[in-house]
């Protein structure tokens, strides 16, 4: 276990200031179009000593998706994509978090977007743990993970006249997570 590893165990709040979740997907076969949610809650809990015991929780706002186009947004938002006034949230819960290498993890859960879930495997590689500035300690993890997204009930396409499709149903999720370690008064 390195020095990271064993500053990791307890209870953390992600920073959504610092944290992006987005994703990614080919548009008309020839350009990637990137994306995130601009309102992301989320918190987990380490025991380096006990994985069994650890467990992450992330909810996104639907709304809150942003891909720089205020159309594709909108559209995004409809009950062609995520229809965020029935389902206004996209939600992550643990069910296992194991330990796969030296500062790499594998956190296997539910996904639920819309009214469907599904198990989703996503691993994350732990980039450091370090006090910041303001004396808070920080840690980052990155990770990315390919989902279809017709799992989820996001079904919307277009055909395009010289073949394919508009979007792909394959999107690559991408996390840059920044947590602060909450303050436990028990501590000396």
């Amino acid at each position: 276990m390195t020095d990271n590893a064993s500053a990791l165990s307890g209870d953390w709040d992600f920073d959504p200031a610092h944290t992006r979740i987005g994703f990614s997907a080919r548009h008309a076969m020839v350009t990637t179009v990137r994306g995130s949610f601009n309102d992301v809650t989320g918190r987990f809990y380490a025991d380096l000593d006990d994985m069994s015991k650890s467990y992450a929780e992330v909810t996104l706002k639907a709304a809150s998706v942003d891909t720089r186009n205020q159309q594709r947004d909108d559209h995004l938002r409809s009950a062609d994509f995520f229809d965020v006034e029935k389902w206004p949230d996209i939600h992550f819960e643990s069910t296992q978090i194991e330990e796969i290498e030296e500062n790499a993890y594998l956190v296997a859960g539910r996904l639920t977007i819309r009214d469907i879930t599904k198990p989703v495997s996503i691993p994350l590689e732990l980039m450091g743990v370090q006090t910041d500035a303001f004396g808070a300690l920080r840690a980052g993890f990155e990770g990315s993970r390919r989902i279809n997204r017709r799992d989820f009930g996001l079904e919307w396409n277009m055909p395009l006249d010289a073949g394919g499709v508009l979007v792909s149903e394959k999107i690559s999720l991408e996390f840059e997570i920044s947590a602060v370690k909450r303050h436990n008064d028990n501590q000396g």
